[in-house]
């Protein structure tokens, strides 16, 4: 049976304890920013999925400085076990959405700390101009930098319903960029988008397989109070699917994708004030526990390559 650790996946959390020999937590930030679907560059509304804190729920409050907000991170982080390792994770809305200089003295502010070994950055790939990219590319020779890209889905007409606002070429442009400067990118993916297949989230793994990501994030949908996707589902409502269900998904998608890359989350567990559905997501200790019992049970690998499936 193909394992990473006490993992069946390649987990990110079996990646920094081979790096940094500890477990490394992350502390969700938030820089201040909007979102060109947000100030009507592109839109005024957000992708339909996006809550009012665009996605960045969980995230530091934008009143208080980087600094402060990181010394908030560590504190309600205190209790769980001896912590000496973060990352300072840039999560809400879109983090490379303001002018350079700003970007580089809230960048520097985060790594400034011995104790943050990587600085995360959630952001578009169509808001990666020439001189985010330099910025990046300089704050990449002081400590690791990952970039966080929202696909979502490769197919038009969901990309279109969710109103992701960017064609498939800009992602892989972004991408390419990213890669030549030698920063890993990890890839936002929704399950069970409105109108998608099983064939059709599979198709957008495969898709993946061949862009030289370095992490995925299986995201699964969420309705969430105050979207419109909130709206839409109290209207008319569409399929959301059972745990059991949606576990055999993330089991194929598992197996599907390529192990080179690491797999940074498996669901995602919104706001419980907010989440209108699906309810049992909540629970996320439970979600991963099924997970795990259902990989081990279905020993899914079976002496398996992924591209021989």
């Amino acid at each position: 049976m193909r394992q990473w650790g006490e993992k069946l996946y390649h987990s990110l959390d079996y990646d920094l304890q081979q790096q940094f020999g500890e477990k490394v937590y992350k502390i969700n930030l938030n820089g201040g920013m909007s979102c060109p679907n947000r100030d009507g560059t592109l839109g005024d509304r957000g992708c339909i999925f996006c809550s009012a804190m665009g996605s960045g729920d969980f995230a530091g409050c934008a009143s208080l400085s980087i600094a402060e907000q990181l010394e908030k991170g560590r504190q309600s982080l205190a209790g769980k076990r001896p912590i000496h390792s973060y990352i300072a994770y840039f999560q809400a809305f879109t983090n490379t959405y303001a002018p350079v200089n700003y970007l580089e003295d809230i960048y520097l502010e985060a790594i400034r700390e011995p104790d943050i070994k990587i600085l995360s950055i959630a952001t578009r790939p169509d808001c990666l101009s020439p001189d985010v990219l330099a910025l990046l590319s300089r704050i990449q020779k002081i400590k690791p930098v990952w970039i966080e890209l929202g696909l979502q889905t490769i197919h038009p007409q969901s990309a279109e319903f969710i109103r992701r606002g960017y064609d498939l070429p800009i992602f892989e442009q972004a991408l390419h960029q990213l890669k030549m400067l030698g920063i890993p990118t990890i890839v936002h993916t929704i399950l069970y988008l409105p109108g998608e297949t099983n064939d059709m989230m599979l198709a957008t793994i495969d898709y993946l397989n061949r862009q030289n990501i370095a992490g995925i994030k299986l995201q699964l949908l969420h309705v969430l109070k105050g979207t419109d996707l909130a709206d839409l589902y109290a209207k008319k409502p569409f399929h959301i699917p059972e745990m059991s269900e949606y576990i055999r998904m993330v089991g194929a998608c598992i197996l599907r994708l390529n192990p080179d890359i690491t797999i940074h989350r498996l669901t995602g567990d919104g706001p419980k004030d907010l989440l209108i559905a699906p309810l049992w997501s909540a629970r996320k200790r439970t979600v991963l526990n099924a997970l795990h019992s259902y990989l081990k049970a279905q020993d899914i690998w079976q002496g398996k390559e992924y591209s021989k499936l």
